[in-house]
């Protein structure tokens, strides 16, 4: 059986298949909650407030809360510590980050005309980034399943002759002919089958589609470390109006970016009897690049001096994203004390495609204590079923419209704050919860978290810091496919925000 070679520098384009998975469409839909010192002490909860450049990302209207141009420069360290629970095992690993998450500027123009019912309206530009992706975690045990389910699962139903390395063919290019001419499963049985840990019904059948694990059932120890970098964030530029000093207006266009890399290894062995295969180092890498576009109208009516109500609807973000991996294999066994290397040194370069992330509604309240302080409370739906793939390949963007409906649900966030001012010291507090996007909450339960800030006002100029916590508890899939176990992780984030921000 002939295959039509393609490979230029080691690169290849795929036209049949990506890779694509709802765990990526989760990962670019979700945010963190960025901004201002001030914004992550009260927990986020700033869409009836504005005044706050950080503010305006929730609620465009919020711009046209303030009295004069302003800017300000926010910075964050964040401390990560994940525990995983896998097979018996238990790990912890810590790190930190840190960001200049946010910038952001606001310009107020105000109306003379004293007949125009339009008292000003308002151009701000600012950055944010919306996700830190820099984590890593490490976890190790003992279980009873092995990762040759992995290349089980990609490789039944798949014809022998379409997997393995063809006379003077190279694994470089058998791995590159492959993935052109069939895609990416196919490259997964590839090196399962040239790793020897899959066995063929009969192994002189090119026609042969049924394969059986060269690795006897027993215990496996398995370590796994998990690595990943880069970052989510937006540029916007925001035009907001005040009308008879109680209804404001605003809208946002967002232009959104991504970087995402991802490194994960796991490493399995075994002492099984019958088992020809007792080790296993099987690497891959990702990297994504992406940008895409949004949108934001929102709005803050002021019903007393005292009372605020505002509403935001954030559209969906169209996303176009391209993606590129890399992967390696190696195995030993010990009685004949040989092995196999399956290094394609291979970009396997997917074709373009792109993403709809779920829009979101936030509506909210705020009650003002005069100069005392004030208590706020912003309430947003938003529902993840609604995210969608468009790759160019309807059999794939249907499975994964399954595969999403069958998954997600909408989930509720809740955001609580307070202030409490005295003289030119501000004191601050905020909790929030965010519900897990999953049907199955046993993958992901809800986060919750709390913060506390202080700030101190010396006229045009102020300084803020805050104080953050978060907790969420999920579970960690190695692999789209197989019967692995999951790792149990307990994220917990402490974050640190300073924000200087004056008068312009």
């Amino acid at each position: 059986m002939k295959r039509i070679f393609v490979s230029i520098f080691c690169f290849i384009a795929f036209h049949t298949i990506n890779a694509q998975y709802v765990s990526d469409g989760l990962r670019y839909s979700s945010g963190e909650t960025q901004g201002t010192a001030r914004f992550k002490a009260m927990g986020g909860a700033f869409g009836a407030l504005g005044g706050d450049i950080s503010a305006i990302s929730i609620n465009p209207a919020g711009a046209a809360i303030f009295n004069r141009s302003h800017g300000a420069l926010s910075a964050s360290n964040n401390n990560i510590s994940k525990d995983a629970v896998y097979g018996g095992g238990t790990a912890n690993r810590t790190e930190n980050n840190f960001d200049l998450h946010q910038i952001g500027a606001a310009f107020v123009f105000k109306n003379n005309n004293t007949k125009s019912l339009w008292n000003k309206f308002v151009v701000s530009l600012f950055y944010e980034q919306l996700q830190d992706y820099n984590t890593r975690f490490f976890a190790a045990g003992t279980t009873n399943n092995s990762i040759s389910s992995y290349f089980l699962q990609n490789a039944n139903g798949l014809k022998l002759g379409d997997i393995r390395l063809l006379s003077g063919e190279t694994v470089t290019q058998a791995y590159a002919d492959i993935g052109a001419s069939y895609g990416y499963q196919h490259q997964q049985a590839f090196l399962g089958y040239e790793g020897g840990i899959l066995e063929p019904g009969d192994n002189n059948d090119d026609t042969n589609t049924v394969y059986t694990s060269n690795i006897a059932a027993g215990n496996f120890n398995q370590e796994f470390d998990y690595e990943s970098m880069g970052h989510n964030g937006k540029f916007s530029a925001n035009i907001a109006f005040q009308y008879n000093e109680s209804i404001s207006l605003g809208l946002n266009l967002n232009s959104h970016f991504l970087e995402f890399s991802k490194k994960t290894f796991l490493i399995e062995e075994n002492d099984n009897v019958d088992s020809t295969v007792n080790l296993i180092n099987f690497e891959n890498q990702l990297f994504t690049k992406g940008e895409g576009f949004s949108l934001q109208l929102g709005t803050i009516i002021k019903l007393t001096d005292e009372l605020r109500f505002g509403f935001n609807y954030s559209s969906p973000t169209w996303l176009t994203l391209r993606e590129e991996t890399t992967q390696y294999l190696s195995t030993f066994n010990d009685a004949e004390n040989n092995g196999f290397t399956v290094n394609p040194n291979i970009v396997n370069i997917f074709p373009e495609y792109n993403l709809k992330t779920p829009g979101n509604m936030t509506g909210s309240v705020a009650y003002i204590l005069g100069k005392k302080g004030l208590i706020s409370f912003d309430y947003t739906r938003k529902n993840y079923a609604n995210m969608s793939f468009d790759t160019g390949d309807n059999q794939l963007d249907t499975a994964l419209s399954s595969d999403i409906n069958n998954t997600f649900k909408v989930a509720n966030t809740y955001k609580l704050g307070a202030e409490l001012r005295h003289k030119n010291i501000s004191f601050r507090g905020g909790y929030r919860i965010e519900e897990s996007p999953y049907k199955n909450t046993n993958i992901a339960n809800d986060l919750n978290g709390f913060s506390l800030g202080i700030g101190y006002n010396f006229g045009y100029t102020k300084i803020d810091l805050a104080y953050e916590r978060t907790e969420q508890k999920r579970q960690q899939q190695f692999f789209e496919s197989g019967t692995l176990d999951s790792a149990s992780i307990n994220n917990k984030n402490s974050i640190i925000s300073l924000t200087l921000s004056m008068d312009l």
